[in-house]
């Protein structure tokens, strides 16, 4: 689902944009407090020169002189000069006033943008289609939604308001200037189309630059987080070394570009001072011939110096504000990479409740590559309540089956039903109820043991909690820790071990109690003796769920109501332990490797006890 009201800078300030004309509208007014100050000043320079107060501004003449009557004490010229003060600190006063209501409205519009923004993306992510992320790096991912959003909000914050006060500022001035003097008015604006040509061709530079830097500072950060998830394996390895040289170029390559934009922007600033200063230096040599030939006074000069350099600077700043609109076109653009990745479809919740855990699976054919089929004309019927294992080589397709029937990647030939409806024509989120998942590798969140139990079943009564621990044999360990379930097991479970993983993972899924009960290889870091109580739980608890069992230890398999026997993709034998025990064939073979490896083991732990 593409999300178009992020598609370029305009559209992205949806819902903000009164706001933003309030800000520009109150900067208008600034602007416009802040022209009268320069207008103030000149007419009490050309008083002070000319020791003359008739050549100053009606609007403070007249009090001037009505105050030299009422005070005797004082002359209308030094009252005109402490009016102008006065009425020069009111407007400054006025004009900061408003700068504050522009500055709190764009920073609020901003802050509600970027926070809008931040979620969409959080809430994006977890809508994405599964095959996404095999090919995504998360490190690019974290830095974009982090990144690549403090460049927007940075732009939105200040150089929106920014673009507008420049434009209003030479829309403004350039007619105070003619009416002032029209000679002396080309010279003030004559370089400025140069300095805003010049900015215009550095925001196209710098954006190229911007963006490979950008994607140099992903790629540093996709190594870093890369590392610290896995630092116990470099460090086992002994890899620090390695892994720190590695860090050391992608920083490297980022420090070159970082320089480069750099270089960039000191040329741009260089060039814009030395254009800015030259347009100075112009009014001020014109302005001098003109005071000699007596077409303009003394304060006209200083207000056309104080004018220009309320519009150069800003047009001089435009070179900064292009370039952060450039980084922001650039993050906008990274941000919509993943806004416009297509989401998982949510078709229309089913009218009823609880699944009955019907499962029925008929020719289908899938492959994650569409040239090589992992699953070929499979079929097979579970009926509700019903223990079905799964065995067979690594890759020959069993995690996919419970892939699919978890709709994390589409099928296009075949079909999988759950209770009669069509797995793709359901609900997913009312689909991944239905099915409690417990996997090889379990994640855990960096909570507490009671918390990463409850993900499935926030509201869980903890008699409900400790049943579901009892029947994972992880209680008494969990009893075991100092604050029991209010333990914090670290990032991912670090402080666990991989069977206790496995239990927590299982103990989640069974207080979850779903129709649907999926252990994917979710024995394999337990014990033998931890096994056999895992089993014998799960036995008591036969036919309250469809259980789907993916193993290659054989003890995990044997009381299931039947075995499924998988190679490349396809059923070869499906039956009971009983019955595939004693038929010639591929699982009669794997319990002849594994009743050998378990001889050869028990010998080896007589011989050494001995």
């Amino acid at each position: 689902m593409a999300h178009a009201q992020h598609d370029n800078l305009w559209a992205i300030t949806s819902g903000q944009r009164a706001r933003y004309f309030g800000a520009i509208v109150a900067m208008a007014f600034a602007n416009l407090c802040m022209f009268g100050a320069p207008l103030i000043a000149k007419y009490a320079i050309d008083v002070v020169v000319d020791k003359n107060v008739a050549l100053g501004t009606p609007l403070l003449v007249a009090p001037s002189q009505w105050l030299e009557t009422t005070f005797a004490s004082q002359n209308a010229f030094a009252w005109y000069l402490l009016l102008s003060s006065a009425l020069a600190v009111a407007v400054t006063a006025i004009a900061g006033v408003f700068q504050y209501v522009r500055g709190r409205a764009s920073a609020i519009a901003s802050e509600a943008i970027v926070r809008r923004l931040r979620e969409t993306l959080y809430r994006h992510l977890h809508d994405l289609r599964a095959g996404y992320y095999d090919d995504a790096d998360t490190g690019d991912l974290v830095q974009r939604c982090s990144s690549d959003v403090e460049t927007l909000r940075v732009f939105l914050s200040s150089d929106v308001v920014e673009i507008g006060r420049s434009i209003l500022l030479i829309l403004t001035v350039t007619p105070i200037l003619f009416w002032m003097d029209a000679t002396l008015a080309f010279w003030s604006l004559c370089l400025i189309p140069f300095i805003g040509l010049f900015a215009y061709i550095f925001f196209h530079k710098v954006q190229q630059v911007f963006q490979i830097t950008d994607e140099a500072e992903a790629a540093m950060t996709g190594v870093l987080q890369e590392n610290l998830t896995g630092i116990r394996v470099v460090r086992a390895f002994a890899r620090q070394d390695y892994e720190i040289a590695k860090f050391a170029e992608k920083n490297r390559i980022h420090r070159d570009l970082n320089n480069r934009l750099i270089t960039l922007m000191g040329r741009y600033w260089g060039t814009a001072d030395f254009f800015s200063l030259m347009q100075i230096g112009l009014v001020l040599s014109a302005g001098a011939f003109a005071i000699i030939d007596g077409r303009i006074s003394v304060g006209t000069l200083f207000a056309f110096l104080t004018y220009e350099g309320m519009v150069i600077w800003p047009v001089r700043q435009l070179g900064r504000v292009l370039t952060d609109s450039g980084k922001a076109v650039v993050s906008l653009g990274r941000t919509n990479e993943i806004l416009n990745q297509a989401e998982e479809t949510l078709e229309p919740t089913p009218s009823r409740g609880r699944a009955d855990g019907d499962i029925r699976i008929e020719h289908l054919t899938f492959g994650y590559n569409a040239e090589r089929p992992v699953i070929k004309d499979f079929s097979l019927h579970v009926r509700p309540g019903e223990t079905v294992a799964f065995v067979g080589a690594p890759g020959s397709g069993k995690s996919t089956l419970i892939r699919l029937l978890l709709r994390l990647y589409p099928y296009g030939h075949g079909s999988i039903k759950l209770d009669g409806q069509e797995v793709s024509d359901v609900n997913r989120h009312w689909l991944r109820h239905q099915i409690g998942v417990v996997l090889q590798d379990p994640f855990l969140y960096s909570r507490t043991i009671a918390a990463n139990l409850k993900v499935g079943r926030p509201d869980a009564p903890d008699a409900h909690l400790e049943q579901a621990c009892v029947d994972a044999a992880i209680h008494d360990s969990i009893a075991e820790l100092p604050e029991r379930y209010d333990t914090l097991v670290g990032e991912r479970g670090v402080t666990l071990s991989g069977g206790q993983r496995q239990r927590l993972a299982l103990a989640r899924a069974l207080l979850k109690d779903p129709p649907v009960l999926v252990l994917d290889d979710s024995l394999s870091a337990v014990d033998t003796g931890t096994e056999a109580l895992i089993l014998n739980a799960l036995r008591a608890r036969r036919g309250r769920h469809t259980t789907l069992i993916v193993a290659h230890r054989l003890s995990s398999v044997v009381d299931a109501d039947r075995i499924v026997v998988l190679e490349a993709g396809r059923a070869v034998q499906i039956g009971s332990h009983a019955e595939l025990s004693t038929v010639d064939g591929p699982y009669r073979h794997l319990c002849q490797i594994q009743g050998s490896l378990d001889a050869e083991i028990r010998t080896d732990v007589m011989s050494t006890a001995h």
